[in-house]
């Protein structure tokens, strides 16, 4: 018996833990009292729990279909999408305990704190609400859809025939792609494949047809997440996640024995994709993914990672500064672990199905779908719909606390804390649901990353500044956020939407196709074309390299894709960085996938941190006072008790210069501090981890080569 597409067994475990999900937040609804029981777990999660929370945090199952997305389109080397945050985890050992120590509840709280502007703490509030609903929330949903999509299919007896005629026009796209790759196509082929990949741009080619529709499945499964978190608060996120921790330890690695007996082994694996597809650094000339777009990538994450909105509320919640960092560097390490069965899932896809999926986004619903037997599809849906609690869950319990600490209490102050507990729970649904309404107007989970990922240089850029200098000032950061605002995020998005803009000839531009011939290691294909003698002999392959939009995120597509006369427009957010080159003079036509993608990252990363500093010189100075506090309270270590704690804090205050003897650089405004044997030995050690994880993904790369 099945229910839309799924098998009785399947859905009875599904039901099953989304039971168990509800009883959880029930039962924890009883310990929540106040707001700091509400938005950070009454400071008391010890180390195993923190490790639980970060790891939930961290590792939404849902990266599960992005990463594996982006090996399958780039090659091993798509992985560091997600990977990238690998050589960040020894910067965590010292990043988590500054969060701790400043010993506030929300992010915003920072900026009122340490400038005393309540303007910024509000503009923190409002913009982070509208990045984390697109960038957290949104793609949530997206990408959970997708993942699941695949999996509730409707049998081929009951597709009517505009379905029909679908499935039929995706399996004519894939057909018409792989010739048009070998050579040139003759003129009707060629209007009708570009007629064809119109529609694959727009989504609207699969291979199957689903009963899953994204209206549906946003409100119910976003009504569970609410009801979770409206009930148990931060603390129920963080058990919930322990037991997410195990099931996406599981998921993540179930479909490679079964992939891996379908093709027939790692060797065969290596036989039947190119040898630039397990090519850690990058892959082929199509690759996004080489050293320089790497390290471009690493340094928007280096300067932009401290402005996630979860950090306060997650390090905030640790019994103490050791449980904040054991909690991070375990939990981020083992995420890496796992990213790496799902980048070697990605290339599994690829072997499976080809390179002419429709859309990649679903390759992971894909492989559950062909490869997993009864019951373990049923577990594999419960990983990915209980990612998405875990990481809706503790995010949403974040927003809210934005909500109520940041815009609700400065305009109602004075009221019991029962009160804005209330207003909190109420908030978590409101937030969710703008999600929704977002998450219906995104398609590509890759697009929706590489945008949030640039998103955390609004705030990012400031907070870590303002950590490590003394000199930043109030003004600097203004500009710099409204600046960088403009830039990154209102720009892409007006450009995109107003039409005159959108289908303009010159933003419609696209680099200029290349035919690239290259010598490669033969696969079993290239042995059955008769192209040579055995698998593993050197042979010349040429490709045609497909132009890529220049300025449009999802590329450009024909107004109405069945007339090939009508006029062509751009499709996703506007690329700013790169318009900007050209119009410096750069040929920005003849750049690669890499450099495009490079350019974004260098110019994202670049222009705020030249705004803070430059700014920050020219402007008056923040009160001396107030500075001197904010800096003493984050060289106090944390007590074992609130009371301690305190005490501790209060003696600071009336010393503020008790710990400059400790300053790496004693009378400039750098506040890089002396490392004691704890920040040495935690640092080499995650530093040698961060080999061993770069080790074991070339080992499982190199499996059956």
């Amino acid at each position: 018996m099945k229910f839309f597409g799924l098998h009785w067994v399947d859905v009875t475990i599904l039901l099953g833990y989304i039971v168990a999900v509800l009883l959880i937040g029930k039962a924890l609804a009883r310990g929540v009292k106040g707001e700091g029981d509400f938005f950070l777990g009454g400071r008391s999660l010890g180390r195993w729990l923190q490790f639980f929370l970060s790891f939930g945090n961290m590792t939404d199952p849902g990266q599960a279909t992005t990463t594996s997305s982006s090996v399958y389109r780039q090659g091993a080397g798509g992985a560091w999408l997600a990977l990238i945050t690998l050589f960040l985890t020894p910067y965590y050992w010292f990043m988590n305990v500054w969060f701790r120590r400043v010993r506030l509840t929300t992010m915003a709280d920072l900026f009122a704190d340490r400038f005393g502007s309540r303007f910024l703490a509000t503009l923190y509030a409002v913009t982070m609400l509208i990045i984390a609903v697109i960038g957290v929330i949104a793609a949530g949903n997206v990408t959970a859809l997708k993942t699941l999509q695949p999996l509730m299919v409707k049998e081929e007896a009951v597709w009517t025939p505009a379905e029909r005629q679908r499935v039929a026009d995706y399996h004519e796209y894939a057909q018409l792609r792989q010739q048009r790759q070998a050579g040139a196509l003759p003129a009707d082929a060629a209007t009708r494949y570009e007629t064809l990949s119109d529609y694959y741009k727009r989504g609207e080619l699969q291979p199957y047809v689903t009963y899953l529709q994204p209206v549906a499945f946003y409100l119910v499964s976003t009504g569970i997440v609410a009801v979770f978190i409206m009930l148990g608060g931060l603390k129920a996120s963080a058990v919930v996640d322990a037991i997410q921790a195990m099931l996406v330890v599981v998921i993540s690695i179930i479909l490679i024995p079964f992939g891996l007996a379908e093709i027939g082994g790692p060797k065969a694996l290596h036989d039947k994709l190119p040898d630039v597809m397990f090519n850690l650094f990058g892959g082929d000339i199509a690759s996004e993914y080489t050293w320089y777009s790497i390290a471009a990538l690493l340094l928007v994450q280096l300067i932009g990672i401290a402005g996630t909105q979860a950090n306060m509320a997650i390090s905030g919640s640790a019994k103490d500064e050791m449980a904040a960092r054991i909690g991070a560097v375990t939990g981020g390490f083992s995420k890496r672990f796992v990213t790496i069965a799902w980048a070697y899932c990605g290339l599994i896809a690829l072997a499976l199905f080809g390179p002419n999926l429709s859309d990649p986004d679903q390759a992971w619903g894909l492989m559950t779908r062909e490869l997993l037997p009864i019951g373990l599809i049923g577990i594999m849906i419960t990983g990915i719909l209980g990612g998405k609690v875990a990481v809706l869950g503790a995010q949403s319990v974040v927003l809210s606390g934005l909500v109520v600490k940041n815009l609700y209490e400065p305009l109602f102050p004075g009221r019991d804390e029962r009160h804005y507990v209330v207003v909190a729970r109420l908030a978590v649904p409101l937030l969710l649901a703008a999600g929704v309404l977002v998450g219906l107007f995104l398609n590509s989970v890759v697009v929706i990353l590489k945008f949030a990922i640039v998103l955390l240089l609004v705030w990012g850029v400031p907070i870590t500044v303002l950590f490590l200098w003394r000199g930043v000032t109030e003004t600097a950061v203004r500009v710099q956020v409204f600046v960088t605002l403009l830039l990154i995020a209102v720009i892409p998005s007006v450009v995109s939407s107003i039409p005159g803009l959108a289908r303009s000839e010159t933003l419609t531009a696209m680099t200029r196709e290349r035919v690239v011939t290259a010598e490669v290691s033969a696969t079993a294909a290239d042995v059955a074309a008769g192209r040579a003698k055995a698998a593993g002999d050197k042979v010349s392959v040429t490709r045609r390299i497909e132009p890529v939009s220049l300025y449009f995120e999802e590329g450009v597509v024909r107004v109405d894709p069945k007339d090939p006369s009508s006029p062509r427009t751009g499709k996703g957010l506007f690329r700013t960085e790169v318009y900007l080159l050209a119009l410096l003079g750069f040929d920005v036509a003849g750049f690669s996938s890499a450099q495009l993608l490079t350019t974004r990252y260098l110019v994202d990363a670049l222009i705020p941190v030249l705004l803070i500093f430059g700014v920050s010189l020219l402007t008056r100075p923040a009160d001396p006072d107030r500075v001197a506090r904010f800096y003493v309270r984050m060289k106090t270590p944390v007590a074992p008790t609130l009371e301690e704690d305190a005490r501790r804090v209060a003696e600071s205050y009336a010393n503020p210069t008790r710990y400059d003897h400790l300053k790496l650089f004693p009378r400039s405004k750098w506040e890089f501090t002396r490392w004691d044997r704890t920040d040495t030995l935690g640092f080499l050690a995650c530093c040698a981890l961060v080999g061993v994880v770069l080790l074991v993904f070339k080992g499982v790369l190199m499996l059956g080569a």
